[in-house]
């Protein structure tokens, strides 16, 4: 990871990030979207978020759908929804061997409400964006209700240097 890169990341963020191991995913214009953090952050507190969502644009358009109550609706059809529920759970295991192969944490939980509920689109968002379409159903689903305002535009504009 690049010097630039983390003064970037700590200007998205308004603090200096914890854990970065490298940048997972770019903004059309070019600076860092999302994060692969490791498990454990320096002083050994374990981190079981993978993967952290940096730009500030998609952050906000991202905490728009969270208000708009997307999460519950997520959550609900996981309930109905046998073959959704199985990718989602696919998604958690993913995200877990992932995870564990770069230090095992010795524990299930991985991020976002996985795999019973949804709890945090961010976290489905930067998961979509770092592996790519057809892992994490949600964060997918989130990116195409985004798709009208994101990924368009200069972010790093929002970006205070």
């Amino acid at each position: 990871m690049s010097e630039d890169d983390r003064e970037v990341v700590a200007r998205q963020l308004g603090r200096p990030p914890r854990g970065m191991r490298a940048v997972a995913a770019r903004c059309p214009s070019g600076h860092p979207a999302v994060v692969q953090t490791s498990p454990r952050l320096e002083d050994g507190t374990p981190f079981p978020t993978l993967y952290y969502l940096t730009c500030p644009r998609l952050n906000s358009l991202v905490s728009r759908l969270e208000s708009a109550g997307l999460m519950k609706e997520m959550t609900e059809r996981l309930a109905v929804d046998e073959e959704l529920a199985a990718a989602y759970l696919r998604a958690h295991e993913s995200y877990l061997a992932e995870r564990d192969a770069i230090e095992p944490l010795g524990t299930k939980v991985t991020a976002g409400g996985m795999p019973g509920r949804v709890k945090c689109l961010h976290v489905h968002v930067a998961h979509a964006l770092a592996v790519g379409r057809g892992v994490n159903p949600f964060g997918d689903e989130a990116l195409d209700a985004l798709a009208e305002w994101w990924p368009s535009g200069d972010c790093a504009a929002t970006v205070k240097n």
